[in-house]
């Protein structure tokens, strides 16, 4: 099992990797070096998040090329998918071109482009990693916490002047608040940096018209309080079709909420925001591709989720390993065809007018509410976590080492824990 620390480690490892290919691909192509990541530093962190989740879920898998290949693939897929949608909503007034076509596309070209990238990651993970990871083994502990440590806050650093750049106007605006005194010499220095590197490494981006302002309307297009609200709903909907399906379908009703409190269900939540990101680009397209994407990338999503809750908790909260065609008891083909159907639904019927009607909500008052829901689930999933860790570890150490131990034990002791949770099993893997 991966620590926290090594998993840090790997994705500034990998992120960094992934800078050097990329430079040096577009060095050799054009002729000129340029940093191709979003941030100055040279990392591409869509590589090293990437590589992250198939360190984790590809052991699952092993010995099942085929399969590995596929999680390869759609894993590698979302991930630039979702980055991409990051990169456009971090500089809203930044128009992104892409110079790549992907699985996501729904084209044949976008199909081999992405087995090509899946290959590549799949060649690396079964060569290089091992030789990596023996490295990183042999490393001292502090020295990699230091490192990651460090590299983290620079990267928070970094962040926060690409964000200050990006979303402060285009390079003739600010040059005008330069000469007119209404910037400083260090603001000004960070923002042409920025700006500068960022138009080199990315000529298809071109800065939006600003055109006439439209009124204000909460959460327009597909923006952070627009994800919130869509996974405020998808979660709480999942519950209600888990807890219909468990009652009709295997006769008992049982409570299928991820969190302490609440009707809601975390993993069709992020399932929510996943497809909605995902699949925005195939809403226009036939049908087929929408359900086809949707197989995969639930069936996928369901099998990491099972992993990173085993990993993480211990637990396993679904076992399919009774039902014909599973994969490794975390999902199965039926299922994947439930996702496929689902996302077709979702991105053809559903989505459209629930994006409409969160859209009507009064824009200060969806704002506050926003904050206020992200502030609870947050908590209340923080709090979950914490019980569900001490859940996992009370028989083998029952005698609490600390005030939240005590808190833990009083408010949510085991049988609470079974009461909420029927289903949940607790492994050997903590």
């Amino acid at each position: 099992m991966y620590s926290l620390t090594d998993l840090g480690l790997y994705l500034l490892i990998y992120s960094f990797l992934g800078w050097v290919v990329e430079a040096g691909y577009y060095a050799v192509a054009r002729r000129q070096f340029c940093n191709r990541g979003v941030l100055s530093l040279p990392l591409i962190l869509a590589y090293g998040v990437t590589f992250d989740l198939l360190i984790l879920v590809l052991p699952t898998l092993a010995g099942r090329h085929i399969l590995s290949f596929l999680a390869v693939m759609v894993l590698s897929a979302v991930v630039e998918s979702i980055g991409d949608h990051f990169f456009r909503r971090v500089g809203p007034k930044i128009e992104w071109r892409q110079e790549r076509s992907r699985l996501l596309s729904g084209t044949g070209k976008g199909l081999l482009a992405s087995a090509g990238v899946a290959a590549v990651y799949y060649v690396v993970y079964l060569i290089i990693h091992p030789v990596l990871m023996a490295g990183v083994l042999l490393l001292p502990e502090l020295l990699k916490q230091i490192v990651d440590i460090a590299v983290l806050a620079l990267m928070a650093l970094d962040f926060s002047a690409v964000f200050y750049a990006v979303r402060t106007g285009d390079a003739s605006r600010y040059a005008a608040r330069q000469a007119e005194g209404r910037q400083g010499k260090l603001a000004a220095w960070v923002y042409s940096a920025v700006w500068k590197r960022l138009q080199r490494a990315y000529p298809g981006m071109q800065k939006a018209d600003g055109g006439e302002q439209e009124g204000c309307v909460f959460a327009k297009g597909l923006c952070w309080d627009k994800l919130v609200w869509v996974f405020l709903c998808t979660a709480a909907l999942g519950y209600v079709i888990e807890t219909f399906w468990c009652g009709l379908v295997d006769g008992e009703w049982m409570n299928r909420s991820s969190v302490l409190y609440g009707p809601f269900s975390f993993v069709w939540g992020l399932g929510g925001v996943v497809l909605t990101v995902t699949l925005q680009r195939l809403a226009d397209k036939n049908d087929r591709h929408v359900f086809a994407a949707g197989f995969v990338i639930g069936g996928v999503y369901e099998y990491m989720c099972s992993v990173f809750t085993e990993l993480v908790f211990g637990t396993v909260f679904w076992d399919y390993s009774d039902m014909p065609l599973n994969i490794g008891g975390r999902t199965n083909v039926l299922f994947c065809f439930f996702w496929g159907v689902l996302a077709l639904v979702w991105i053809k019927m559903i989505y459209p007018p629930m994006s409409k009607g969160i859209e009507s909500i009064p824009a200060l008052a969806g704002k506050i509410t926003t904050w206020i829901v992200v502030v609870l689930l947050v908590c209340d999933a923080a709090l979950t976590g914490a019980a569900m860790l001490r859940y996992s570890v009370r028989a083998a150490a029952p005698e609490p080492v600390n005030v939240l131990d005590e808190f833990l034990d009083r408010q949510y002791d085991d049988e609470y824990i079974e009461a909420r949770w029927p289903n949940m099993i607790v492994t050997d893997s903590q």
